[in-house]
């Protein structure tokens, strides 16, 4: 942990180095929905790659790329493409990100997801506010010794994500006549689609959509005391009685068609966030 924990420092300040005036609001973008920073005044860009000990993104349509910039006359840093357990890569290297925005300051997390619809009163391009998930991976970030300058040993999850952002979120799709769904999103490890079978068992357990990301991330988050919005495009719903295959052509090119949307409403609620919450 302490290897791990030195690695966060380093890219952080790596970062500091290159930052003028640190931002307290990140955003984590996941496939098919890069293009939902564009709005984004860009001050600085970093290629994954070009990040101290920073993970690689292997999967199509993730950008792999570091935004610093403004949006909505605020600071704000991007993160254009996430990791994944399916990758190979662990928990802690999953959350790794998660651990440098910490370290930058960052408060208030952003994530978006492309998955799948469980809840058969979804469409396909539907947008669900996260109230809360289901960790179904068999991993946790938290596993192991606990860092206790991040956090408690037993972070409470009974409010993951943050009631206020949500209404915000809530009230930019009511203004801008975007019909926004909320739900309960089950993640599990991947790379294999769903079964039939198991589109039942998620909808008995109370799942209204599924995907490979986002609770790990959010754990982390959490336990870094940090508030959370979650935005999944549903790119397509799963109907047990009679399946059709999904291709990830077709779930980029849904998640992309919903990047607009997914953009607008992230813009209206960095807008209303409190200034003062930001200092």
């Amino acid at each position: 942990m302490e290897r791990y924990k030195q690695k966060v420092v380093e890219t952080a300040d790596y970062l500091k180095s290159r930052i003028k005036k640190l931002p307290r609001i990140g955003l984590l973008t996941g496939t098919g929905l890069g293009e939902s920073t564009e709005s984004i005044h860009t001050i600085a860009s970093f290629e994954y790659g070009d990040l101290p000990h920073f993970p690689i993104s292997t999967v199509e349509g993730h950008h792999g790329r570091l935004l610093i910039g403004e949006l909505q006359n605020k600071p704000v840093l991007a993160l254009q493409g996430r990791f994944h357990l399916y990758e190979g890569y662990s928990p802690l290297e999953v959350t790794f990100p998660i651990r440098v925005l910490q370290a930058l300051g960052i408060n208030y997390l952003i994530l978006s997801n492309a998955a799948g619809g469980v809840n058969p009163d979804f469409a396909t391009g539907d947008i669900m506010i996260v109230r809360d998930h289901i960790n179904l991976t068999g991993s946790n970030p938290l596993t192991g010794p606990n860092e206790d300058s991040w956090g408690i040993r037993f972070p409470d999850m009974s409010r993951a994500y943050d009631a206020d952002l949500a209404k915000l979120a809530a009230d930019a799709g009511k203004a801008a006549g975007i019909k926004l769904q909320a739900g309960v999103y089950a993640g599990l490890k991947g790379p294999s689609l769903e079964t039939p079978a198991e589109i039942r068992y998620l909808r008995m357990i109370g799942a209204d959509a599924v995907g490979f990301s986002t609770v790990q991330e959010v754990i982390a988050a959490v336990h870094a005391a940090m508030k959370v919005l979650g935005l999944s495009t549903i790119t397509n719903v799963h109907n047990p009685d009679d399946p059709h295959p999904s291709t990830v052509a077709e779930i980029i090119a849904v998640a992309q068609a919903a990047a607009p949307n997914i953009e607008l409403i992230i813009r209206k609620v960095i807008e209303n966030i409190d200034d003062a919450q930001l200092s």
